[in-house]
């Protein structure tokens, strides 16, 4: 397969197994962007040459351009360089991996010049879900599913009718915190919650993954990919991260995907869709595991999860709400001036403290992602 790529946040967890992939099938690199690491995104330049390469911060430009003197290779950097790499004629697809809230704008700029998107960036759908949706078909461009979770939906839905959907099933690996009180996690630091079980995530995934805000994030997602309603949606937690998520259709089939917990797997099948190749990763042996388990999540200690649930049940403006004061948030923890249980607490006061509002156009985004941010620094 012949397929030309670009890849924002090409040196995180999601863009270095992406690169992987696209070397393992042959792959044009049309362009690279990452936030600040220079060293690995040089390396990734000379390796896979691609025409365009950015690095978001500005302040790294010059290092950049310094270490990349001798390539013919065109140097940007910041929003536009993002937005630019994300629109290029040459890209077949864009896969967006970048973190946060930056990722919403290069999406909306892909699919304004009629490329089509591998999404990993959450943010993208839960901030600006009912915009980007609806661009995406006034465009005519797919979107397809970078998480294992909605890869798997996806995956589950061929060849079957939308209509005859009755529910989705998402599946959860509880994170590190798995059967805590609520108690229990106050004295929990910032080295046991970057300890995930199953998933080698940056941080700030990982964070998430621990408050299972990462959980509530795709159940937004999922309300967007797949034209669901709220009540459409289950979260169970299943330990071994073995079945990746499952529909049910109208007469009660359930239908599941299975693979080992490696994301090359999704990665690839959103890069060479309605195609499958053989993959870089290890089979999946059902005896080797030998049982898997599945449990109810648990609401009432982990209330990021209830937040986010809330927040796209309310609809308007709240989950971008929520998102940007999870962000905030989780940036706290990250620095030492927070508590993990204060990230739940701050995520879910967000609810009462604005009222609702629409979201029309990006600039709503951006006014809603502002007022929460300040808020929950105004907390710390």
């Amino acid at each position: 397969m012949n397929k030309n790529v670009s890849i924002l946040g090409s040196t995180g967890s999601i863009g270095t197994q992406a690169l992987e992939v696209c070397e393992k099938q042959g792959f044009n690199i049309v362009g690279l962007a990452a936030h600040s690491s220079v060293k690995l995104l040089s390396e990734q330049v000379r390796k896979f040459k691609p025409k365009y390469v950015c690095i978001y911060n500005d302040e790294k430009y010059p290092e950049l351009k310094q270490s990349l003197a001798d390539m013919d290779v065109e140097i940007l950097c910041g929003m536009d360089g993002l937005c630019r790499i994300a629109s290029v004629k040459e890209n077949d697809i864009v896969l967006n991996s970048v973190v946060g809230m930056v990722g919403l704008l290069p999406t909306l700029t892909a699919i304004g010049a009629r490329k089509d998107v591998a999404l990993a960036n959450k943010e993208t759908l839960v901030a600006g879900g009912s915009l980007v949706m609806a661009n995406a078909a006034e465009m005519g461009v797919k979107i397809y599913p970078v998480d294992s979770e909605h890869s798997a939906i996806f995956q589950c839905l061929q060849g079957n009718k939308r209509s005859q959907v009755s529910k989705i099933i998402l599946t959860a690996s509880g994170g590190p915190f798995y059967g805590y009180s609520y108690e229990q996690l106050r004295n929990v630091t910032k080295a046991d919650a970057l300890k995930h079980p199953n998933w080698d995530m940056g941080n700030k995934i990982t964070i998430d993954s621990a408050t299972l805000m990462n959980k509530g994030l795709e159940f937004i997602e999922a309300k967007w990919l797949f034209d669901l309603e709220p009540d459409q949606i289950d979260i169970v937690v299943h330990r071994q991260s073995v079945i990746h998520s499952a529909v049910e259709y109208n007469d009660y089939a359930v239908i599941a995907q299975l693979g080992v917990p490696d994301m090359k797997i999704p990665i690839q099948y959103a890069l060479t869709y309605p195609d499958r190749f053989e993959c870089p990763t290890k089979r999946l042996s059902l005896t080797d595991y030998g049982t898997l388990t599945f449990a109810k999540p648990d609401y009432s200690t982990f209330k990021c999860l209830g937040a986010a649930i809330d927040a796209i049940t309310r609809g308007g403006a709240y989950p971008c709400l929520v998102n940007s004061a999870n962000e905030e948030a989780v940036r706290a923890f990250l620095n030492d001036e927070i508590s993990f249980i204060q990230i739940g607490e701050i995520v879910s006061s967000v609810l009462e403290k604005f009222d609702y509002s629409d979201i029309n156009c990006y600039e709503d985004v951006m006014k809603a992602d502002k007022r929460a941010r300040e808020y929950v620094r105004s907390l710390i």
